[in-house]
């Protein structure tokens, strides 16, 4: 089977089609026949985190030497990306009840990757579930990190229906689906991303939207229930004072001073919280979002498709700021 191969940490020119062995399922597992992946954050992480300094790191110190021995220090040991896809389930384990052959599913693969080949195995028990019937491939694989992460995060800071939430870097794949299941738990959201992704925020169902390049949400006055920061831009002693008294400062990236701040908010018995935690990478937030999708309450934005003989290109795009919406790789033809 072809595959996007990098064996060396560097420019999306790294990024080559090989062709590599065909993977076989173990008994519990499901072989899916990829038909779609995307271009997300973390492959450009991946793709490059030879060259990432701990300071460039947006997880916690500690956690950079594992990560680097995970990835492999000098050069690649996880050598296909794509922590999405979409396809067709092709072959099934002798153990496995919850699919069939013929089953269109969609998928997260987190770390482990591997998305961006033809062919991709799967324990059932992993996040992968029947991909929404109203969508092509395409649209579907822009939403399994989305909804997995947004899912998972805010229903940890407990999301209430009419608090005012405000979503920073709404304009990602966590972000854009934080907007949407913010609006639809009836929350009131405000979202901020740089100029060039404003309409697509817009056109999310966000109440407002703020252009962080020509304004500081911390400095306008206006206060939030539930602050989202998707990158950890900020920090606790900015958003503080665009908290309620109870508000919650909730990361899904953060380093060691956040964990520091959660633990001296819950030390001090503050009613501002900072909360630093991983997502649940469950299949229900996947069934979840897709009964929403079904119901039209959540929609996926295709920004631009490029086929996987353009992987590079494709990495290039999203890497200089292009990108409003999602990057998708087509793998093979239907």
């Amino acid at each position: 089977m072809k595959a996007i191969v990098f064996t060396e940490y560097g420019s999306p020119d790294v990024l080559k089609i090989k062709d590599v062995a065909k993977p076989t399922p173990k008994d519990n597992e499901i072989r899916i026949r990829v038909y779609a992946t995307s271009v997300n954050f973390g492959d450009l992480m991946a793709r490059n985190f030879g060259n990432i300094t701990p300071s460039e790191f947006n997880m916690p110190a500690p956690l950079y030497l594992p990560s680097r021995m995970a990835f492999g220090w000098n050069k690649p040991r996880i050598t296909i990306l794509g922590s999405e896809l979409a396809g067709e389930v092709e072959a099934v384990g002798r153990d496995v009840a919850k699919f069939k052959t013929g089953d269109q599913v969609f998928a997260y693969l987190g770390m482990n990757m591997g998305a961006n080949a033809e062919y991709v195995c799967i324990p059932e028990s992993g996040s992968v579930a029947l991909k929404p019937v109203n969508l092509t491939h395409e649209e579907a694989v822009t939403l399994p990190y989305g909804a997995i992460m947004a899912t998972s995060l805010l229903g940890k800071a407990n999301i209430q229906r009419g608090q005012k939430v405000l979503i920073n870097g709404a304009s990602g794949g966590i972000g854009s689906m934080a907007v949407q299941l913010a609006k639809h738990f009836g929350a009131e959201v405000t979202g901020v991303c740089g100029t060039p992704r404003l309409e697509f925020v817009k056109s999310l169902g966000a109440d407002k939207v703020i252009d962080y390049t020509k304004e500081d949400f911390t400095q306008n006055g206006e206060i939030y229930d539930l602050v989202f920061d998707i990158l950890g831009r900020s920090s606790f002693s900015k958003i503080k004072r665009s908290l309620t008294p109870n508000g919650i400062y909730l990361l899904a990236s953060f380093k060691m001073k956040a964990l520091l701040q959660m633990l001296w908010t819950s030390i001090t018995g503050s009613k501002q919280k900072v909360i630093c935690t991983f997502a649940n990478e469950t299949t229900e937030s996947l069934v979840f979002v897709k009964k929403l999708v079904e119901e039209g309450k959540v929609k996926a934005i295709v920004d631009k498709s490029f086929p996987m003989e353009q992987a590079a290109e494709a990495h290039r795009y999203v890497e200089q700021g292009h990108k409003q919406g999602n990057v998708i790789i087509t793998v093979g033809r239907r």
